[in-house]
C-alpha cells in the first residue's frame, strides 16, 4: 500500500540490554513513538512490540523485534508482508561500529556490513533494497574486530550526552524521509551530528 511505512529499530529485548550500544535502534523508535504519542503493544504473531500512528496522511508502524538481534528477520519479514508494506517504504535503524560515534548515515539500500540483524532481515525478505539508518557507536580504542562485549555494554556518561544529540537528529532525519523522501533526508542529515547548543 502506498501510504504505509514501517520503521524498525533493532536491538535485544530485556532490561539488561536496554541502554547498551547495540540497542540504539530500539532507542530511536522509542523516541519516535513518544514524539508521535503512539503506544506500544506486543504482537505475538510478529514477535514484536509494535506502535501504529497516522501522520500527514501516512500510516506508520514502528517495530521493536523481540527475537534478539540475530533473528530480527523472523519478526520483520512477516510484519512487512502482513501490512503489505513495500520494501522501498521500510527503514531499519541499527547501531554501526564502523561509523564513529556522533555520526549517522542513511542509505537507500546496501550490504549488511556484517551486522547480523540486517543479515537476518535480508535473508527473510530476500533483498537488500530497503533503507537502513546507521547510527555510529564507534569501536573499542584498540580497534579489535571482536567487539561483542563492547556493543553489549552501556554507554558511558559522556557518550550518553552525545547519543542523546545523535538520536534527536536521527528523529528529524526519519521525519524528513517520511515528509520529503530519502534523497533530501540523506543530503540534509548524513554525517557528523552538529551540536545544536
Amino acid at each position: 500500500m502506498e501510504n504505509v511505512r514501517l520503521i524498525v529499530g533493532l536491538g535485544n529485548p530485556g532490561a539488561k540490554y536496554a541502554r547498551t550500544r547495540h540497542n540504539v535502534g530500539f532507542q530511536l523508535v522509542e523516541r519516535l513513538a513518544e514524539r508521535w504519542r503512539a503506544s506500544w503493544t506486543v504482537e505475538k504473531k510478529f514477535q514484536s512490540a509494535v506502535a501504529r500512528v497516522e501522520r500527514n496522511g501516512l500510516v506508520i508502524f514502528l517495530c521493536r523485534p523481540q527475537t534478539f538481534m540475530n533473528a530480527s528477520g523472523e519478526a520483520v519479514g512477516p510484519l512487512a508482508a502482513y501490512y503489505r508494506v513495500p520494501l522501498s517504504q521500510v527503514m531499519v535503524a541499527v547501531d554501526d561500529a564502523d561509523l564513529p560515534m556522533g555520526e549517522i548515515r542513511l542509505r537507500e539500500r546496501g550490504s549488511s556490513g556484517g551486522h547480523h540483524g540486517l543479515e537476518s532481515i535480508e535473508q527473510h525478505v530476500g533483498t537488500r533494497d530497503f533503507a537502513r539508518l546507521r547510527i555510529g557507536i564507534g569501536r573499542t580504542a584498540d580497534g579489535r574486530r571482536e567487539i561483542t562485549d563492547f556493543v553489549l555494554a552501556p554507554f558511558s556518561a559522556t557518550e550518553t550526552v552525545l547519543v542523546d544529540r545523535v538520536l534527536a537528529a536521527a528523529v528529524l532525519q526519519v521525519e524528513c524521509w517520511l515528509d520529503a523522501g530519502i534523497g533530501k533526508a540523506m543530503s540534509q542529515f548524513n554525517g557528523v551530528v552538529k551540536d545544536s547548543g
